[in-house]
């Protein structure tokens, strides 16, 4: 075999394939496996130490351009163990081979089917990386690109605009960031921004945007990192200038970007406001390629999202809530592409245009009322949404969900354009089967469109909601268990009776108490909302207490003896002080005395909140004007509840005093 192989391969060192190994490269195409063998003895020969550094560096070319094919090469290669191969070939002298076998790694960890972590599994590889980095303008650029390709982040942030976690490495390790950054990666790369190849300051440029992304530790000390002089974010400010690159003005906004959003700069700073905003909306124009323009509008929606004068002012920057509504306009009509390549091209982007153009819209109206409204009556806005929310790509209805929640907190809207659109149809279509990630987003948007003053609460109530509701409540998820349980408390406020019943038999009591010692505050403050909405108004009170009486006051009496923070007793207290409004329901609260003496507890409690919450529930239940109350006042009495009351009157806080003096009252007339 060898024989076979030597003839094309004792040539001097090529930078590419050379035309007479060309029909070697042939063979590793072929479907014969007789001939696929023979092409695997590349991999051998590189890795043999008989063979001469000229064939060796040769080999790590000829594979480099295999790589370069489909994705099954590269899936064949790794298959083979290249990646061990090639870095066992980096410790040896040779530069020329060096760079064969950092061009080659590069072509293969670019690949989709590559693993990252396949460059994690030995530490000192990194180091190794890092002393290559001096030594030509080719490892450099290499060096840059493997590492910008092999750092992915192991936490996502929840506001924002990426999929779901996908765990990177062992569940204790640290992230790439971490592990390139320790190794001193912001030192190592921080001089080759002022290279003087091109290629060289881009890869850098790119492997900065990477490592800092959501990350203020890396972006904290990029801040204060100086080259020539210069901090770091002059440097980037001159690179996304105008007269740069393209790419270069981009991949500069996204480093300042991820450095704004890291606390590391501030979001009032020229360089954000006047440099890097600017930028990124002249990436949105026509004028842009449909990635460029895809990328810019992303960006832009990440700068701006937390920050409400960023939004502003992005809003009335050269139009772009107009210009974005291009970015639905593709593929144009066919009649008008005559290129077939052009046709295909923009095929491919139409998704991402639609995607990229919903999360800026949603960043836009996340807060200021103005700019929702502009946004809305952009042309066909709703219809888009409408479109995008049973679109097949879930990227793009995941963004327009995503743009319909920051729309939906718009009061206005609920009561205009989104009853106008019956935008609460397609979105409970979406809630009926739809990954995580869409679902939680979906279902915020729920709440919102479930508040009393929305047209959409009837018909989402007519449409099943109750069933779909009560059942993310047992979701895993916490954000939709804390979604599901919002959507339930604001569907109980000012509800009819009848909704409230199907809200507690749709939960079961199980359910109910499984919220209730749920680990998380917010589910258990959202779970003691619901009840509290449930039971308001008497008639409603006392029907309900007398279905589930028991159970209510086994959770109450659960919770106030329970390790919970201010809020959540207090909340627990105002239920108590409905149940006493009730009729026949206060009648629960005088014939259990380990409640009355929680009460009596808290009247005198260090906190101030929760004695006006406890002082509340006295008041319900002394009160004259109800058939019984004298007979309630004298237990009360007989507990001590008047000397406490006659403690609180004498209160130095204003509303303990006047409630304390009111009920005391209730006893003189």
């Amino acid at each position: 075999m060898a024989c076979v192989l030597e003839a094309p391969l004792r040539m001097s060192v090529l930078s590419e394939v050379t035309a007479s190994s060309r029909h070697y490269v042939d063979r590793l195409f072929d479907l014969d496996p007789q001939k696929v063998l023979q092409g695997v003895m590349l991999l051998y020969l590189l890795q043999q130490e008989t063979s001469s550094t000229e064939l060796r560096t040769e080999c790590a070319v000829v594979l480099g351009s295999l790589a370069m094919g489909t994705e099954n090469n590269v899936k064949s290669l790794l298959d083979c163990h290249i990646i061990p191969a090639l870095l066992q070939g980096l410790l040896l002298p040779d530069l020329k081979f060096i760079e064969a076998c950092l061009r080659c790694l590069r072509t293969i960890f670019i690949s989709p089917v590559t693993p990252e972590d396949l460059l994690y599994t030995d530490a000192t590889v990194i180091s190794h990386l890092m002393a290559l980095l001096s030594r030509s303008r080719y490892t450099q650029e290499y060096i840059c690109q493997i590492f910008s390709h092999c750092c992915k982040l192991q936490h996502w942030h929840s506001c924002g605009f990426k999929s779901l976690p996908q765990p990177l490495l062992c569940a204790n390790g640290p992230d790439h960031q971490t592990i390139l950054f320790n190794h001193g990666a912001v030192q190592n790369i921080a001089h080759l921004l002022v290279s003087t190849s091109y290629k060289v300051r881009m890869q850098a440029l790119k492997c900065f945007s990477v490592l800092a992304f959501e990350n203020p530790q890396v972006s904290m000390t990029l801040v204060n990192v100086s080259v020539d002089g210069e901090l770091l974010p002059q440097i980037f400010v001159k690179m996304l200038q105008r007269d740069k690159p393209i790419e270069m003005q981009l991949t500069s906004a996204k480093c300042l970007t991820s450095m704004c959003r890291a606390g590391a700069i501030r979001t009032d700073d020229s360089c954000i406001v006047l440099k890097t905003l600017p930028c990124l909306v002249r990436m949105c124009s026509k004028e842009r390629l449909l990635e460029e323009r895809v990328e810019g509008a992303e960006t832009l929606a990440y700068l701006i999202e937390t920050d409400v004068e960023l939004q502003r002012i992005a809003s009335i920057t050269d139009h772009l809530i107009v210009m974005l509504a291009d970015y639905f306009k593709y593929p144009s009509s066919v009649s008008a592409i005559t290129d077939i390549k052009r046709l295909d091209h923009d095929l491919k982007h139409a998704h991402e245009l639609r995607q990229a153009a919903f999360k800026l819209y949603a960043s836009l109206g996340a807060n200021d009322e103005d700019i929702r409204k502009k946004i809305i009556e952009t042309e066909n806005m709703m219809d888009r949404i409408v479109n995008g929310l049973s679109e097949s790509s879930i990227k793009v209805r995941l963004a327009a969900v995503r743009c319909l929640h920051s729309l939906s907190r718009s009061v206005q809207q609920l009561r205009t354009s989104f009853q106008d659109h019956a935008v609460w149809k397609p979105l409970m279509k979406v809630l009926q089967n739809a990954p995580n990630e869409i679902l939680v987003v979906a279902s915020s948007t729920l709440c919102n469109l479930l508040l009393e003053f929305s047209p959409s609460k009837e018909p989402i109530l007519e449409s099943g909601a109750i069933e779909l509701l009560c059942s993310l409540t047992q979701s895993e998820n916490l954000a939709l268990r804390v979604n599901g349980i919002w959507a339930l408390m604001n569907m109980a406020f000012q509800a009819e009776q009848k909704i409230k019943s199907d809200i507690l038999r749709g939960l079961s009591t199980e359910q109910l108490f499984q919220l209730l010692s749920d680990s998380d505050v917010n589910v258990l403050m959202k779970t003691l909302g619901l009840l509290r909405n449930l039971l308001s108004t008497r008639p409603h009170i006392d029907h309900i207490m007398s279905t589930h009486g028991k159970q209510i006051m086994q959770a109450v009496t659960l919770i106030l003896e329970g390790e919970h923070n201010i809020e959540v007793k207090e909340q627990t207290l105002c239920i108590l002080a409905n149940i006493a409004d009730g009729t026949t329901a206060k009648e629960l609260i005088m014939t259990n005395d380990d409640i009355l003496q929680k009460i009596k507890y808290y009247m005198s409690h260090s906190n101030a909140k929760l004695q006006l919450a406890a002082m509340f529930c006295i008041s319900n239940l002394i009160w004259n004007e109800e058939e019984g109350s004298q007979e309630r006042q004298d237990k009360l009495r007989d507990m001590g509840i008047v000397d406490i009351l006659h403690k609180l009157s004498q209160s130095s806080d204003p509303n303990l005093c006047d409630k304390a003096k009111t009920a005391l009252q209730q006893y003189l007339a």
